[in-house]
């Protein structure tokens, strides 16, 4: 009875989470927040506290399994999908904010953390090293968060900032982990055994040992993939997914940094082409869905909302996520990209410095602080995860709004979704399919397909009608309520769209040439008539 009632409330709390995302997409609130809130409506002091008493639901190893194996799918599933051509203008900017950012956001958050904390006099007084500790856990930007509002967001981010923030968000999680497992050891057994010395090299290690085992194990699963001739389909996919938790363990043994190399090897994996990439991509996409949904909901259901809101916890967390949102983020991303200031803008640094979300991977780091035996550990805990909470509502609710003030969206460039029609084009083709609907206005001149106004190098390949589809000629006469599946040659686009940039530069040289002979004409004129008086 224990393992079907345990099936039961996990399908239940599934159902729930899932039809809560379409609620938060029509709002605007960010999915991962409401599955964060459904764990924390059945953690242990509310239906879980009817049904199961007061105790948690699970311990903290448990956890701590879990949300490893789910933060490792994610960062890999996030380089699987990241083009390499995309990242490559903005790969020294990323590199930077995901290493020296951390650390500058560490450090200033931690110093203000240690004096807050002092000046309120909070439940207790913790030392400098337990302040930066609580600091380090929050430094980073999750990757969670980022790829699931970035990439479910439907407007684009000019100036490459999109790339640009992915970046980030998917390779400072390893140097945010190095500074917390670091910390933790100085907490525990002091500075006795700590050098500066011995901090950067520990740091470098890590770095280029997961680099260099991601890389290398990335381009060794390709040339697996593409030797192998597998039966069933589907093992390719299965194949991609222990090459990703043999890549993390393998990593973790070789004292490199895990969560940087399956990034890495996600990214190889993800740019190289191999056989049924398609299929695992899209295999990649749900699992990774399913990971956050997981993480959040367990994380929700380990909080005790009672502690949340005394006021020794929530004044503090306030004033530390006022800092972190208006002072040491900024402070950060404004010196860490200080060297490409000509690139972007102040506006720029703005929207990076506001899309420092904090989700997962805090409490995550918060959790791994608990399991070591930290001082007030269950006061970091619970500041880390109010701390959390915050920026999801605060930063994660208003990125669409915040671009478009600082006129940074650009709602033309949103993908096309398909709806009506499960098809999807290869990397390779450069070519975007997109859905229409037949209206009046579409068919004025006729009703024939051939009489339909279809934009240059396109092509109606398929007709909805109902329930059924068929593929149409020139003579298929539409009806009101189909939908057209129309395949546009992007290349082709491409290269009309170059030639009237080309057009309107020949054309505004060719005006501001006759400006400036008709204005020394003029001028000459002018001289000649006041010579003559």
């Amino acid at each position: 009875m224990e393992v079907e009632l345990t099936l039961l409330t996990l399908s239940l709390l599934f159902f729930l989470s899932i039809f809560t995302d379409k609620i938060g997409y029509r709002f605007g609130i960010p999915a991962l927040l409401l599955f964060l809130g459904v764990g924390m409506l059945f953690g242990p002091e509310m239906v879980g506290r009817l049904v199961g008493g007061e105790s948690g639901p699970m311990d903290l190893g448990t956890a701590q399994a879990i949300s490893t194996i789910a933060l490792c799918i994610i960062l890999f599933s996030g380089g699987l999908d990241t083009k390499i051509a995309d990242i490559q203008p903005v790969v020294w900017p990323g590199v930077t904010l995901a290493t020296v950012g951390v650390l500058l956001t560490c450090a200033i958050t931690g110093a203000l953390i240690y004096y807050i904390f002092g000046w309120l006099n909070a439940v207790a007084s913790v030392s400098i090293w337990v302040a930066m500790l609580m600091a380090a856990t929050m430094s980073s930007t999750d990757s969670a968060s980022v790829f699931a509002i970035l990439r479910t967001n439907n407007i684009k981010l000019k100036h490459n900032l999109r790339p640009l923030m992915e970046l980030e968000s998917g390779a400072n999680d390893p140097m945010a982990y190095i500074l917390t497992i670091t910390l933790i050891g100085i907490v525990n057994s002091g500075t006795e055994n700590v050098t500066a010395l011995s901090i950067i090299q520990e740091v470098v290690i890590q770095l280029v040992m997961g680099s260099v085992m991601g890389f290398i194990f990335g381009k060794m699963t390709v040339e697996l993939l593409k030797k192998s001739r597998l039966n069933n389909e589907s093992l390719y996919s299965i194949m991609v997914l222990t090459a990703c938790i043999f890549i993390f363990s393998v990593t973790f043994f070789l004292k490199g940094n895990p969560y940087l190399a399956v990034y890495i090897g996600g990214l190889i994996i993800g740019n190289s082409k191999f056989t049924r990439k398609r299929q695992t991509k899209s295999f990649f996409e749900g699992l990774t869905w399913l990971s956050q949904l997981v993480m959040f909901l367990m994380l929700g259901l380990m909080v005790y909302p009672s502690q949340l809101i005394q006021l020794q916890v929530w004044l503090p967390c306030l004033i530390i996520s006022i800092v972190m949102i208006f002072i040491s983020r900024p402070i950060a991303v404004g010196l860490s990209l200080f060297p490409w200031r000509k690139e972007y803008k102040q506006r720029d640094r703005a929207l990076v410095s506001w899309v420092g979300l904090r989700g997962a991977v805090p409490i995550i780091f918060a959790i791994l602080c608990m399991s070591h035996g930290v001082p007030h550990a269950d006061l970091l805990f619970n500041v880390v995860f109010l701390c959390t909470l915050i920026s999801l509502l605060v930063q994660g609710t208003t990125i669409g709004a915040v671009a478009k003030k600082l006129k940074l969206a650009d709602p033309d460039s949103a993908p096309h979704k398909l709806y009506y029609f499960d098809i999807d084009i290869p990397e390779e083709v450069e070519s975007s399919a997109h859905e229409t609907l037949v209206t009046e206005e579409l068919i004025c001149n006729g009703s024939q397909l051939k009489n339909v106004a279809v934009p240059k190098h396109s092509l109606v390949i398929m007709v909805r009608r109902g329930d059924n589809f068929f593929v149409p000629k020139g003579d298929t006469e539409l009806q009101l309520g189909d939908y057209l599946l129309v395949i546009s040659d992007e290349n082709e686009q491409k290269v009309i769209q170059a030639q009237e940039d080309e057009d309107e530069q020949i054309l505004t040289h060719s005006a501001l040439h006759f400006l400036q002979h008709t204005g020394s004409f003029l001028r000459d004129k002018w001289r000649k008539l006041i010579s003559r008086r």
